[in-house]
């Protein structure tokens, strides 16, 4: 148990670290107005925090940084909500009133404006794909020998896939089959669409149109795609403004990691409904092992529920990240609201 000393010493090192990125030392910590004891009072809590810890020092200087798991104890005990500056409530709020008809446009401007607004990197999830149905579908033609297919989902995403239209199939068959496709497939799960194209789809192509074995071989090529999860990333290159990312090939090694989708959307999905944070070593990933990963949810009406992520140096002004998230959160889901 910390004395009420040491939690305000442990707070001035971790609130001025979060600020100047500069190890903290005792007379600096003997300057604060807060703080009434003498430095070699202070000089002597900060050696028992750091034999606890909390605190660690950096090299031959005589100051101290905060260690993962002083910042563990600051965000869990020490943490206060931090009111958000008038300009930072009305860029969020403004990007709301801007009537966004897709899902898709709405969330990539959330990761922008989170990214803009806290210099880190945002990540969001969409809601789970296992929740996401097909609404319509399209097959646009381009020549002769290829089309575009043309998914829109019920959370307002669409994706185009192109692939080639085999010189069997005439534009009547091609139109037989989005005709076919449109009836059967909308509101199937996008999981489950490589099920019904082996039954029941693949038994009317046989009664309905000609060619009906070329045209099930490219049905699968524009609709099986595996592109179940789609992140939203904001802002990547933030880091390289961080002190803690001078490294290049760390640098390197947290691009490459933030590339592997599928691995960042199942940790994303790991976390707990609410807001959550990461720190250091609690991230699986080698190359998250310096960073800090906050997480919050956000719902549509039906319960799908996605994830809004910032990437940043475990040295993050958590109080104010907390509150940005907390109120992006809210926005997001009111927005979503009465949608699907």
């Amino acid at each position: 148990m910390l004395t009420e000393r040491q939690l305000l010493i442990l707070q001035v090192i971790i609130d001025d670290f979060i600020l100047t990125a500069q190890p903290v030392g005792s007379r600096s910590i003997a300057k604060k107005d807060a703080v009434t004891f003498s430095s070699a009072t202070i000089r002597n809590e900060m050696a028992d925090l750091e034999e606890m810890g909390y605190i660690e020092k950096t090299h031959s200087s005589s100051g101290r940084v905060p260690s993962e798991k002083g910042y563990r104890f600051y965000v869990d005990h020490l943490l206060a909500p931090l009111r958000l500056s008038n300009k930072e409530i009305v860029t969020i709020r403004e990007a709301f009133d801007d009537k966004m008809l897709e899902f898709e446009r709405v969330v990539q401007k959330s990761a922008g404006i989170l990214s803009d607004l806290t210099n880190y990197t945002s990540i969001i999830l969409g809601p789970e794909v296992f929740e996401t149905k097909l609404k319509q579908l399209q097959i646009v033609p381009l020549n002769d020998q290829s089309a575009i297919a043309i998914l829109v989902t019920n959370t307002g995403h669409v994706e185009h896939r192109a692939f080639n239209v085999p010189v069997e199939i005439n534009p009547s068959n091609l139109e037989k089959m989005v005709n076919i496709l449109n009836s059967r497939l909308q509101g199937v799960p996008l999981v489950k669409l490589h099920e019904k194209l082996h039954t029941e789809i693949s038994d009317l192509l046989k009664t309905h149109t000609d060619q009906h074995e070329q045209a099930f071989s490219y049905l699968q090529a524009a609709l099986l795609d595996d592109h179940s999860t789609k992140l939203y990333i904001g802002g990547k290159t933030n880091i390289l403004m961080q002190p803690e990312f001078r490294d290049l090939d760390k640098v390197r090694s947290l691009y490459a990691t933030i590339e592997q989708e599928n691995d960042i959307a199942d940790l994303l999905r790991s976390g707990e409904e609410g807001i959550n944070v990461r720190i250091g070593q609690e991230n699986p990933f080698d190359a998250m092992q310096n960073c800090s990963l906050i997480t919050a949810s956000y719902k549509l009406s039906n319960n799908q529920i996605g994830t809004i992520a910032l990437l940043g140096p475990t040295r993050m002004e958590y109080n104010r990240m907390f509150s940005l998230m907390n109120v992006l959160s809210k926005h997001m889901t009111e927005t979503f609201k009465g949608w699907y």
